[in-house]
């Protein structure tokens, strides 16, 4: 395609040099920015501009083919391959006066695109760290883990107004690149389950139960480890690790190391759940039956039967062993022990809440063996 203009030294030709690909290919991809332009709209802007006079060529270009017209056309054919050659070489695929127009993005390639460039979420994977992870509310209860296990958490919240007391906290958070957010009560109350949730919570990894030989093998001369046959609720079992924490009692036997992890209960224990340490046994007779091998006395509780506690001499170790409020100790766990205590007292009621009668019962043996 030609374009020209007159000055005063007579015609001069612009030329547009275009590229081999875009003579080969039907049509060009118009102009994405305006929506002109392309191949067809080129074609019919010289058609337009030739005018009558590409007719009148084509008349006497017929008049003056003949018999060497054969030979020509080979001829042609022969230059033009050259030509294409040298226009090749001398790098014209790469000239800077092409102007190279990307066709436009739709919004299902780009879709693909971006969806193709993230890894796939795997749910089981999701729901296995679900299943790893728990979450931890109130003060104390924060500031005793934050203490104690920092690399166990995960994720954080906090309102404004306790923001001064977890300085340290949030320093540590931001140089280990833990997520941590500041925010309103009510959003705090979503992402901890509760409104108590006393201004803070943690999701943190939950700390897996130790094994009876693994206790056994560090065990101190003076030990006193607590067993909890079935005892589930989180209040109870909150009361109960506050009450071994401050007489020093640190191992717990229990069915399920991850009740002692809950965030009523951990919140409930007000820090004293960093103290304690979850033991976990074959099967909870079987853990009994560990600890008495390697020399504990197994102790068990009634409300009606065994030595009163003021007239008992507590060992220095021995395993105490409660059950839930309803029903007590199951017959199989009671026949375990090789002594039997009662707290006394009016009998206006039938028994004491088990997490009191537990801070009674190791209240005592402190003060024996302390």
């Amino acid at each position: 395609m030609n374009d020209e203009f007159k000055g005063k030294s007579g015609k001069v030709k612009v030329m547009y040099v275009r590229g081999e690909d875009e003579g080969q290919k039907g049509s060009r991809a118009p102009n994405p920015r305006t929506g002109k332009g392309g191949r067809t709209a080129a074609r019919q802007e010289d058609n337009r501009r030739s005018g009558p006079r590409s007719g009148r060529n084509n008349e006497e270009g017929g008049r003056n083919a003949g018999p060497r017209g054969g030979r020509n056309s080979e001829e042609g054919g022969r230059s033009a391959g050259r030509r294409n050659d040298r226009e090749s070489s001398r790098g014209y695929e790469d000239s800077p006066w092409r102007t190279v127009s990307r066709p436009p993005v739709s919004e299902e390639s780009l879709s693909d695109e971006v969806g193709s460039s993230k890894p796939a979420i795997d749910p089981e994977q999701i729901r296995r760290q679900r299943q790893e992870e728990t979450r931890v509310y109130g003060e104390n209860a924060c500031q005793a883990l934050f203490q104690s296990r920092p690399e166990s958490i995960v994720r954080a919240w906090f309102v404004q107004s306790v923001t001064p007391r977890f300085r340290e906290t949030l320093r540590w958070l931001a140089a280990n690149r833990k997520a941590y957010h500041v925010v309103e009560d009510a959003e705090l109350a979503k992402a901890s389950g509760t409104e108590h949730h006393g201004g803070v919570c943690f999701i943190i990894k939950k700390r897996m139960g130790m094994a009876v030989s693994e206790w056994l093998s560090q065990a101190e001369a003076k030990d006193c480890v607590l067993a909890l046959e079935d005892v589930s609720n989180p209040h109870n079992l909150g009361g109960i690790m506050r009450s071994c924490a401050h007489f020093g009692v640190k191992g717990l036997l229990v069915n399920d190391a991850s009740l002692l992890e809950s965030g009523a209960a951990v919140r409930t224990a007000e820090g004293g759940a960093e103290h304690v340490q979850a033991i976990s046994g074959e099967s909870f007779s079987e853990g009994l039956e560990a600890f008495r091998k390697a020399g504990y006395t197994i102790v068990t509780t009634s409300s009606h039967e065994g030595t009163p506690l003021a007239k008992a001499e507590l060992p220095a170790k021995m395993v105490l062993v409660l059950g839930q409020e309803r029903e007590g100790l199951s017959d199989s766990a009671f026949q375990q022990g090789d002594m039997s205590l009662s707290i006394g007292g009016t009998g206006n009621v039938e028994s004491l809440n088990v997490s009191v009668a537990t801070g009674i019962l190791l209240a005592e043996w402190w003060r024996q063996n302390a």
